[in-house]
């Protein structure tokens, strides 16, 4: 995911149980993190239900407690807008709400620049669509493979570098398997090119479901195919 909206309940008691050290507002703001998302919106639900209804004191009092937090995982607080809403009454959703007239709306600064807005789909809009790694080398790494009645094996995966196109010849490692992909699907749309962050089906050629599994990586196999490595860095 490009970003991730974090959605804190404003209630009393309800915050508290979120943020406390085994709450869920911390686990998805650490999970978030963990995998990559880079940019970050909290929308502080469900203002219509503090005590007193659309109390800025409670708001002032998450945004700052949620601040500090998010800092220490590795987001920038200046960069993620924070937003009070109710979702059940519609409140600064789509448009500004007049429940909460001491709200000038959420400002957000970052290294491409300001944005500023009153409303969680305006916050949604200010985000950076980040660069699709299409100039690397083909990896697709399978989340499962089908068998599909008249079309035949159908891996399915996320393009993670690269283009995945029909007539592509690919090798899947680390078996070292080589073969044609016949056409590429999306939402059941046929594409003539998948890009980084497209999940899809791809038809391959004379390829049996037993052969292809689940984790197996799908390369170009003219451009740098996937091979076995004796080690590896990463992230734990």
């Amino acid at each position: 995911a490009d970003c991730a909206v974090l959605i804190v309940a404003a209630g009393t008691g309800e915050f508290e149980a979120g943020i406390s050290k085994n709450g869920q507002t911390r686990e998805h703001a650490l999970l978030a993190f963990t995998l990559g998302v880079k940019q970050l919106i909290v929308g502080v639900n469900k203002m219509d239900s503090t005590e007193p209804p659309y109390s800025e004191n409670r708001f002032e009092e998450i945004k700052k407690e949620v601040s500090n937090y998010i800092k220490k995982i590795g987001y920038n607080p200046a960069a993620v807008a924070f937003v009070p809403i109710s979702g059940w009454n519609g409140d600064n959703m789509l448009e500004p709400s007049d429940k909460m007239p001491w709200f000038k709306g959420w400002s957000i600064e970052r290294k491409e620049g300001k944005a500023d807005g009153k409303c969680l789909i305006e916050a949604l809009d200010a985000i950076l669509p980040p660069s699709r790694p299409t100039d690397k080398p083909l990896r697709l790494p399978l989340q499962d493979v089908y068998k599909i009645g008249g079309i035949g094996t159908v891996p399915v995966g996320r393009v993670e570098t690269g283009v995945l196109k029909p007539g592509m010849v690919v090798t899947f490692a680390p078996v070292n398997l080589t073969t044609e992909v016949k056409s590429v699907e999306m939402h059941h749309e046929a594409l003539q090119e998948a890009v980084p962050g497209d999940n899809v089906g791809f038809n391959v050629k004379n390829v049996s479901v037993k052969e292809l599994r689940r984790g197996y990586v799908a390369g170009d196999s003219k451009n740098n195919p996937p091979k076995a490595a004796a080690d590896f860095t990463a992230q734990v």
